[in-house]
């Protein structure tokens, strides 16, 4: 059982126990443990079978110990199962709305029978939900529009998900006799923010051998197909994954058949029919003969290409660039110097101060800003200005003891419906770096909520718009706001926007990225980092970036903090 196993079932029972009305701490304490699991480095399975106690993370205690090691040990939880039978599972896809919240769910059902998206669907088409109390025709129909697209959308995993249980199963594969090369392919190596499932390439002269070794990988589910050099497999996860092997002459041209888009192989193969050549996933031919396909780089430069990074091969100009010469020198995780968005034990972050510089330090940052919540958000424990103060009295007392080392003045200020910022501006313009983002209301018009967010970038103290469309993957869609707009309006003001690297938000997508680049407006990478462990998210954060064509140049945070602190003042 894999850590992000444990996570969405601890949520899924959050989730019931929200909607039946539960005590609001146990419900919490089921959400935090489930953000600690996820973003643990080391396998919760693991602890438990080498009997390590799980106490010793954050958040979790005695009783979420036992319920844990039940579920790693058995597969199942008492208390979810328990849950289960008081309400009807549908009820858990109503979540998945934007609209609707817990408190939401509970009286649809109760006032309306409503148990399931169909049952939504139908009476948001009747004309039902506006009747209630606190909705409206207005939330109906955005309650429809988001319902419908949910029936629609096919089932995927996140990327930081996809990724562990690639890196498990190739794990495993490398201890198989044979086995050469190793890779995944298809959207995970392109970096795509979901993954509809796996390709894994094993270079091999024996594949049956490999096969027989992947067969007793004990995450599988269900063997959906088997063969000698190909079977197709579900993971208990639901995660669909094909496993092939090939010879290792020909793994390079796999690789990049594999690993796709299919848009991309479709120009490529033009190319090279135009040169009298053909590509598969065999190698490169010319006739009969066999020109290349050890490598990818050999491949594409019989067709007179540069090696493509896979994240750029979508088909969206990088051919035309290989041609020119002008493919973008990507940013990397080693341009990173620092990260500016996280939070401490001082709002709703799991660790203090000194624990997210220690943190960053070893990760060989040489800055990171502390940006908690502000006072609006009461779930999240946010500052108001007195408590905002002694953070930064806290935060300068520390910079004299450091060397080598600088934590920036920050906060995470809430943009209120109006535009106006939740802290007043002679406490914002003492901070070395204000991050502002958009907690609430997220059901204004396209018009509204551009409009607040402009209204917010006139502050002459705010620096970068954190997620700047407040989707959750698999969640949520962002608020609608005309993001060309916002970065245009960036762009003017000396304002920069972020792409928050949390593998829930992902957000900017990779398309406002790239546009903000053209545009040039500078992106932040930065983690929202609310335990140490999630610093490691910048790496998903920077996959995005490079998705967006993004160089070093076009990175706030490869700046030394001395550039970073001309660039903070507008």
């Amino acid at each position: 059982m894999q850590n992000a196993d444990i996570a969405r079932t601890l949520n899924r029972l959050a989730n019931m126990l929200d909607i039946e009305g539960a005590n609001a701490f146990r419900v919490r304490a089921y959400r935090s443990a489930a953000q600690t699991i996820e973003s643990h480095p080391r396998a919760l399975q693991e602890m438990v079978a080498l009997d390590e106690p799980l106490t010793e993370l954050a958040g979790i205690g005695q009783d979420l110990a036992k319920k844990i090691t039940e579920l790693i040990n058995t597969g199942r939880l008492t208390v979810l199962e328990e849950a289960e039978k008081r309400l009807p599972p549908g009820l858990l896809q109503l979540m998945r709305v934007s609209q609707l919240g817990p408190r939401r769910v509970r009286q649809l059902h109760e006032a309306l029978g409503i148990d399931n998206l169909e049952a939504l669907k139908k009476a948001a088409l009747e004309g039902r939900i506006r009747a209630l109390e606190g909705f409206g025709e207005k939330t109906e129909a955005g309650i429809l529009k988001e319902a419908e697209r949910l029936d629609d959308a096919p089932p995927r995993t996140r990327l930081d998900e996809a990724h562990q249980a690639a890196d498990d199963l190739i794990a495993w594969l490398e201890h198989a006799r044979g086995a050469q090369r190793i890779s995944a392919a298809g959207s995970l190596r392109r970096g795509r923010e979901t993954v509809g499932d796996l390709d894994i390439l094993v270079s091999s002269e024996d594949g049956p051998t490999i096969m027989t070794h992947l067969m007793d990988y004990p995450e599988i589910a269900e063997v959906v197909s088997h063969g000698k050099t190909k079977s197709t497999l579900r993971l208990h996860s639901g995660l669909q994954v094909d496993v092939r092997v090939v010879a290792d002459e020909s793994f390079g041209a796999a690789l990049y058949y594999f690993t796709g888009s299919q848009a991309h192989n479709i120009a490529t193969r033009k190319m090279a029919t135009d040169r009298g050549l053909k590509i598969n996933e065999y190698g490169i031919y010319k006739g009969r003969q066999r020109l290349a396909g050890r490598t990818e780089e050999e491949v594409l430069a019989r067709i007179d290409l540069a090696w493509i990074p896979p994240e750029l091969r979508e088909n969206s100009g990088e051919l035309e660039a290989a041609l020119e010469g002008t493919l973008p020198e990507l940013v990397t995780l080693d341009d990173i110097r620092g990260d500016l968005h996280m939070h401490t034990t001082a709002s709703d972050g799991k660790a203090g101060l000194e624990d997210m510089v220690h943190a960053a330090r070893r990760r060989g940052y040489r800055y990171i800003a502390i940006t908690d919540h502000s006072q609006r958000l009461a779930m999240a424990n946010g500052l108001d200005a007195r408590r905002l103060r002694e953070q930064m009295a806290e935060i300068d007392a520390l910079n004299e003891r450091l060397k080598n080392f600088t934590v920036l003045k920050g906060n995470e200020v809430d943009i209120l419906e109006d535009g106006s910022l939740d802290l007043p501006d002679d406490v914002l313009k003492e901070l070395d770096v204000c991050v502002f983002s958009v907690h609430s209301k997220f059901n204004l018009s396209r018009e509204q909520q551009t409009a607040r967010i402009l209204r917010a970038m006139d502050n002459p103290h705010v620096n970068i718009l954190a997620h700047p469309t407040g989707r959750i993957i698999n969640g949520r869609e962002g608020h609608e706001v005309d993001i060309e707009a916002v970065l245009r309006g960036a762009k003017e003001r000396g304002i920069f926007l972020e792409i928050n690297a949390q593998p829930a938000r992902l957000d900017l997508a990779d398309r406002w990225a790239r546009m903000a680049r053209d545009i040039g407006v500078m992106l932040a990478i930065s983690t929202d980092a609310h335990a140490t462990d999630q610093l490691g998210h910048m790496a998903l954060g920077v996959t995005q970036a490079r998705r967006g064509w993004l160089e070093r140049k076009d990175v706030l945070n490869t700046r030394t903090v001395t550039q970073l602190r001309k660039l903070m003042r507008r």
